[in-house]
């Protein structure tokens, strides 16, 4: 595939010059083939159905939960939150992504129900831990809190006196009758107000994951119809998506005694690309932390960066081992995807895995190279808002582009990242 950029521009010298040149001429960092394709379409569909129950439950715990000092029943989603609408999908949508229903998916439901055993209690399910993994998104959200500062005017505001105020209400409102937590919350009022911070990340990536649920559903739609077809058109169709609900609002609203307390307010105009998208990817994606016993922590070992911006443990960089962690990999997440993967991905595991067992190592696999699609979006999404189209006629704007692109793909020369391993299809 051959753009203007090649007769403009002389060839790269990055060391990853192939993924430079694929990135201008509108490609994705992942190469354009089949394997790849039905691989991350075969993925988004099996992480959009818990998916659609982790964001519920984000919002279910910011919103409801919110300071209940022994939240044993969190991951318990009442009937009002399966049957909440998503914004983008069903009928009354405020634009719709995805041509299905606004309720929770109907796979979802039947996992809820029957789980990998058989159909039981609700708390049997969850004591025998056959259930969706909400640990797994409640560790995206930790690291998103963690590595605070990644943009947008989200995070700062969680610092300021409107914000505490606010806070401050709500708490009050909430153990108002309760003069042992007021007292607690007069003894130490910041850590109450950390935890209601913590909430407001709920919240935030509660509306991020309710965005790209639809995405994902509609994605798989299209590639079972034959409307996606290429690697870059699902990453063009993921580049649109994100303009198109770049203006979503981020809010964080508790509902106590019928009443509701806006924490953030919508009127504060925080918006889902620069508040909730851009954060999650850098905190996510790219950092997050090592998870204890692959790592010490040990200040005297150093093997734990001492600079947070030297953090390299998310899924573009993690080795794909089945610790049992929600932290890197992502093994808590890669057994839910399991319960819902398309007859086409299952098929194609059956093939290349060495038994059953190491389904859920290829399947990690699969899911990297799909965050290293996502990621290819999000980095031409940044180009297209701050540089210059990739048709451009200015040699000097393709030079722009050229150089935004180097910047970015240089975050992957470490020999962690797994870039130069999803090149090879033989990578599994």
């Amino acid at each position: 595939m051959t753009t203007a950029t090649a007769t403009k521009l002389p060839p790269s010298n990055h060391e990853f010059a192939e993924v430079i040149h694929r990135l201008e001429a509108g490609g994705a960092m992942l190469p354009d083939t089949p394997e790849n394709l039905m691989q991350i379409i075969g993925i988004y569909k099996a992480y959009a159905v818990p998916m659609d129950f982790y964001w519920r439950d984000l919002l279910y715990i910011a919103e409801r939960v919110f300071l209940n000092p022994l939240p044993f029943f969190k991951y318990f989603l009442p009937q009002e939150y399966l049957d909440l609408h998503n914004h983008y999908a069903g009928d009354d949508a405020d634009l719709r992504i995805w041509r299905g229903e606004a309720t929770a998916h109907p796979e979802l439901l039947a996992f809820m129900q029957k789980g990998e055993t058989t159909q039981m209690p609700k708390l049997f399910h969850h004591l025998l831990h056959d259930r969706v993994n909400m640990e797994f998104a409640e560790a995206c959200m930790r690291a998103m809190l963690w590595h605070r500062g990644m943009g947008g005017k989200f995070d700062p505001y969680l610092d300021t006196p409107e914000y505490k105020a606010a806070a401050d209400r709500a708490i009050k409102a909430y153990f108002k009758g309760n003069p042992a937590m007021l007292g607690l919350y007069k003894l130490f009022p910041e850590m109450f107000i950390e935890q209601v911070r913590q909430l407001s990340y709920y919240a935030n990536l509660g509306l991020f994951w309710e965005v790209m649920a639809p995405v994902f559903f509609e994605m798989s739609d299209r590639y079972d119809c034959g409307e996606i077809t290429s690697v870059p058109e699902a990453m063009t169709f993921l580049v649109n998506g994100i303009f198109a609900v770049a203006g979503r609002p981020i809010y964080h609203h508790v509902y106590i005694g019928g009443e509701c307390y806006e924490i953030i307010p919508k009127s504060c105009g925080f918006t889902w690309l620069y508040e909730a998208a851009l954060p999650y990817v850098e905190a996510v994606f790219y950092r997050t932390a090592p998870f204890r016993g692959t790592k010490s922590y040990n200040a005297q070992a150093e093997q734990v960066p001492a600079e947070q911006k030297d953090f390299h443990y998310g899924i573009l960089y993690a080795d794909v081992n089945p610790v049992g962690t929600a932290g890197i990999p992502p093994t808590l997440l890669m057994q839910d995807m399991l319960h819902f993967l398309p007859p086409y991905l299952v098929d194609y595991y059956q093939k290349h895995c060495r038994g059953e067992d190491d389904m859920l190592i290829q399947l990690g696999v699969s899911f990297q190279r799909s965050m290293y699609c996502v990621t290819s979006a999000v980095i031409q999404a940044l180009r297209t808002a701050l540089l210059y189209p990739l048709d451009d006629q200015n040699p000097k704007h393709l030079q722009a582009n050229r150089e935004f692109f180097e910047a970015q793909i240089d975050r992957f020369k470490r020999p962690e990242a797994r870039l130069r391993d999803v090149q090879s299809q033989s990578y599994r």
